[in-house]
């Protein structure tokens, strides 16, 4: 997996606005860009990520349905949460795979890392497939404004969704997936 582009740093001139959110800062910022160019550019300030698919030792996935509020609608999406202060990436996904799915895994292969949203955030995801997974016996609490369901499916099935577009998956559990299934052979 290739790494991240060398940055290519703009100059911040100001920071003409922000607001703060529960995991994220929105700020508009005016900068001039490597090329010259001066403007006010909005910019979603995030912490990164972690994201997981987890597969079972008979080869089916674990997958959520879950509430999202920007789109009012329940979508499909592998395990996933945002870095907590001092936490790393793995840290993160062993304790989301616990909380979210009820999992946790013996085996953490990395799958790189995704930008989903380039044009106006900063965040970064790191994926990771998880395997030689043990369902424990009780799911520890999760974040209170959670609502899933966690289905498990053949790799079949999740790829007959895509295509069909009958469920929608979030962009970063398809990016995910792609890179899963190219560790995986599938």
């Amino acid at each position: 997996m290739a790494p991240l582009p060398a940055p290519e740093p703009a100059i911040q001139l100001e920071t003409t606005a922000s607001l703060d959110a529960r995991k994220l800062r929105f700020e508009i910022n005016r900068v001039e860009l490597p090329m010259g160019v001066e403007g006010s550019f909005g910019v979603i300030k995030h912490p990164g990520a972690s994201l997981a698919v987890p597969v079972l030792d008979d080869g089916r996935i674990v997958i959520l349905r879950q509430y999202r509020f920007a789109v009012a609608a329940r979508l499909l999406e592998f395990p996933a949460g945002t870095l907590d202060p001092g936490e790393t990436p793995l840290g993160t996904m062993q304790r989301e795979l616990q909380e979210e799915a009820g999992y946790s895994a013996a085996r953490w292969d990395s799958l790189g890392v995704m930008l989903p949203c380039p044009g106006y955030s900063d965040e970064v995801i790191h994926l990771f497939l998880a395997r030689e997974l043990s369902a424990l016996s009780e799911r520890p609490p999760g974040d209170d404004d959670e609502d899933l369901e966690v289905l498990l499916m053949e790799p079949g099935e999740l790829d007959a969704l895509l295509a069909s577009g009958d469920e929608y998956l979030d962009g970063k559990s398809i990016s995910a997936w792609y890179r899963a299934k190219q560790e995986l052979g599938l």
